[in-house]
């Protein structure tokens, strides 16, 4: 399954999942620094990553087999044995990560509001790398095609669209834009240009890609389902995160942050 591989047991795969994380953990680790988020709290939003992380592989597979069962249910409920989708996983992750962050949020002075484009630009970071992954593995791959942008991959005859080398590079470009807008001027609106532009992005891909998911909504694939629902919510919470944000904004310049050491030099 893994043509690519070091001294016969390393995968790129493996080693591009893997720098992916880890630049998911130092892109909003570098950028809560640099906005002087609660110490205490980055912490907390690195544990709250960890377990999302657990929680989104399992959510992954889980989608990936109700998909699976609906198109064939005489193949029964596999739950491991069908692959992973990463919008299922992206679902379940985000579910547990905004939920735990609400459990414990009278826990810490910063909020969530203040990580709305940090954590974003995380996963995207983190998800490129890992799509990128995916054209060493030669999985996640497109249609046949004949035209100049088609790619041989390991085990696939003929050239198809590398579909995960296309969005691998939106990913990229996509973490670009919105870093540079968020390095300009702090601001929530990373989440929503997020999903908004993953949305477009993974629905207009799927209309190369090779690998049937199943389905559930007749004429669109799982995949273009949840794209299109990234993008129906991106939009209005545009406007939301602007009210919550401009909120934030006045209560900090009241209640500015003081971390528990600098509580005790002024004690």
């Amino acid at each position: 399954m893994y043509p690519y591989k070091i001294g016969g047991v390393i995968t790129l795969y493996g080693i591009c999942v893997a720098v992916g994380v880890l630049a998911c953990f130092i892109v909003v680790w570098l950028l809560a620094k640099r906005d002087k988020i609660e110490s205490k709290y980055v912490d907390f939003i690195t544990i709250n990553g960890v377990v999302t992380a657990g929680v989104g592989f399992f959510s992954a597979a889980l989608f990936q087999a109700i998909y699976s069962y609906i198109e064939d249910p005489s193949k029964g409920f596999d739950l491991f044995g069908n692959g992973l989708t990463f919008l299922g996983g992206f679902v379940g992750g985000a579910i547990t990560f905004v939920g735990l962050g609400l459990i414990f949020r009278n826990k810490f002075q910063s909020k969530m509001i203040d990580i709305c484009t940090i954590v974003p630009l995380g996963l995207l970071i983190g998800h490129a790398f890992g799509r990128l992954g995916c054209v060493f593995a030669g999985c996640c791959y497109g249609v046949p095609t004949d035209s100049p942008i088609g790619m041989h991959f390991v085990g696939v005859e003929g050239k198809v669209v590398p579909t995960n080398l296309i969005e691998a590079l939106g990913l990229f470009v996509l973490f670009i834009g919105i870093l540079v807008f968020y390095l300009k001027k702090k601001n929530p609106y990373g989440l929503p240009i997020y999903l908004i532009g993953y949305g477009i992005l993974r629905f207009v891909i799927e209309f190369w890609r090779g690998d049937d998911r199943g389905g559930f909504v007749p004429g669109i694939s799982p995949s273009q389902f949840w794209s299109l629902l990234m993008i129906v919510v991106g939009i209005p919470l545009i406007f939301i995160l602007k009210k919550l944000y401009d909120k934030r904004v006045e209560y900090l310049k009241e209640h500015p942050i003081i971390e528990p050491e600098k509580k005790k030099k002024e004690a």
